[in-house]
């Protein structure tokens, strides 16, 4: 059976959808089955893998209200291996038309548990806030990839997902283990970037990765061409540090 793992953050910016395209990309290559679940009604992580929005005719919306079930919504990517359940501006509408529905926190999970065994691992991308998407992402996970910018706002909002964690375990998914802390938009030639990396791995120690996401412009250009960093410009920064970090998730090293 495959591992779920969500990517979550409280706070935007931090990198949560260029880690999931990228990562899953970089494991597909490894002749792995991925999926990615877009749950942000921006999408970005559906138009970053290429896929014209405009297309969609069957989406993460659809498994909410009953359309239809996951088999159907799933689609291929152009990337071997990897397969998405999309995303369109319809999720906005979700959290009103579920309101009064019993277990409405659950409803990604049932879904997810029909299909999981097909896949190596499957990403759930979630938006920068605890709503009815992020708490049904980490109802469903068996894990939480948390990717944190290397900036002083960071800091704080590690505080404020630690709490959302402890009422997610308390109220919903006891299970939910932190999969790993991944630093991201590291600056070596910033003294803040250093002092935040070694607050964060004083605070999580071995659940940081050794792998650190450094500011690379690959990074930023390849979502634009529908393309993980991998397939855009392979031999960059930023390609190269989402294949070392999917070594390290697939044989759970951390070593330093």
């Amino acid at each position: 059976m495959g591992k779920t793992i969500v990517i979550a953050n409280q706070k935007g910016g931090v990198g949560k959808t260029t880690t999931v395209i990228n990562l899953a990309a970089s494991l597909a290559l490894e002749k792995k089955d991925i999926l990615v679940i877009d749950t942000d009604p921006q999408g970005n992580l559906t138009s970053g893998l290429g896929i014209d929005r405009d297309s969609i005719h069957k989406s993460l919306y659809d498994i909410y209200t009953g359309r239809f079930p996951i088999e159907e919504v799933i689609i291929e990517t152009a990337f071997q291996r990897l397969y998405i359940l999309p995303s369109t501006i319809d999720l906005l509408g979700v959290e009103l038309e579920l309101v009064n529905k019993e277990k409405r926190e659950s409803i990604l999970s049932g879904a997810i548990a029909k299909i999981k065994d097909r896949y190596r691992y499957i990403f759930i991308d979630c938006p920068p806030s605890l709503g009815l998407l992020t708490l049904n992402g980490l109802v469903a996970a068996d894990s939480i990839l948390i990717p944190v910018q290397c900036e002083y706002y960071s800091l704080e909002g590690l505080g404020l997902l630690s709490r959302t964690l402890k009422l997610v375990r308390t109220s919903f998914n006891p299970a939910l283990d932190i999969e790993g802390i991944l630093l991201t938009m590291f600056d070596i030639r910033n003294t803040l970037s250093h002092q935040v990396a070694e607050e964060v791995r004083k605070f999580f120690k071995e659940k940081v990765y050794h792998t650190i996401i450094p500011r690379n412009v690959t990074l930023g250009e390849a979502p634009s061409h529908g393309k993980p960093a991998i397939f855009y410009d392979s031999h960059s920064k930023g390609a190269q540090s989402y294949l070392a970090l999917a070594m390290e998730i697939l044989y759970e090293k951390r070593t330093r």
